[in-house]
């Protein structure tokens, strides 16, 4: 069996298990934008002042903070998608182990598994777009290209994660990664507020994150205000990172499952 056929069926297995719930997801999907858009777009930006948004490129908040979340939601999308259920297969459910027993193999589970949190993350990335467009806040067509940018953020941190999942004997990582790195990404990447708000320092720092890339790209794509320039640099930083993770996947999973 080929690993793209491999792939697929890993993707087929999800989906089997997905397709029971999948109404419950979507409509998650659909109410948490509204959520948060209400809660801190209309919020908390009715308290800025016309001077305040200057800071944020001259267009209100609830418009700038939108494209962001969105990118946010990818991250954590994948963060759950790639942690306690990869370790419930390597472990407690075994599931990985019965997949090895046939002709599948660890590579077709990785690419099975990253094809399916690009499902995921691309479905939810759609449904958002809609609520953003409801909101007013999509400005261009070329809003649509959000919709990739999310799902490539998205299997970045996913094969990451998968590479970290596969060293872990117990779930005690997680809390690790949870607190120290998702949270402090989510709260800094120019998610919720300009990144020259911070000390210089913090600002590099912060312009080093995967997650800043991929805000800068859909807010972009979103609100019409594409950087040519910089565009390049944020696609293939993120490349890179799939790159990178993907490779230490394979490696990882296939040390675990051989020991």
């Amino acid at each position: 069996m080929t690993v793209l056929a491999g792939s697929g069926r890993v993707w087929q297995r999800n989906w089997l298990v997905y397709k029971r719930l999948w109404h419950r997801s979507l409509a998650f999907g659909f109410l948490q934008p509204i959520l948060f858009l209400t809660a801190m777009g209309i919020g908390i930006g009715a308290l800025l002042t016309p001077g305040d948004l200057s800071a944020f490129g001259g267009v209100p908040y609830i418009d700038w903070l939108g494209p962001g979340l969105l990118a946010a939601m990818a991250m954590q999308t994948s963060t759950f998608e790639s942690t306690y259920p990869i370790m419930n297969k390597i472990m407690w459910g075994r599931n990985y182990e019965a997949m090895l027993s046939t002709p599948l193999g660890v590579r077709s589970i990785v690419f099975g598994e990253l094809a399916w949190s690009a499902f995921r993350i691309g479905t939810l990335a759609a449904v958002f777009l809609v609520v953003l467009a409801l909101f007013g806040i999509v400005r261009t067509p070329l809003a649509v290209l959000a919709i990739p940018v999310a799902t490539l953020v998205g299997v970045a941190f996913s094969s990451c994660l998968i590479a970290f999942t596969a060293t872990q004997k117990n779930d005690v990582g997680f809390s690790a990664i949870f607190r120290f790195v998702i949270n402090p990404l989510f709260l800094l990447s120019g998610t919720f507020f300009p990144l020259t708000n911070l000390p210089e320092q913090a600002q590099w720092v912060a312009w080093a994150t995967p997650l800043f890339h991929g805000v800068q790209l859909i807010r972009g794509s979103i609100l019409d205000q594409l950087d040519p320039l910089t565009a390049p640099f944020h696609l293939a930083y993120l490349l890179v990172m799939f790159g990178i993770g993907a490779y230490l996947a394979d490696r990882n999973l296939t040390k675990r499952m051989a020991g």
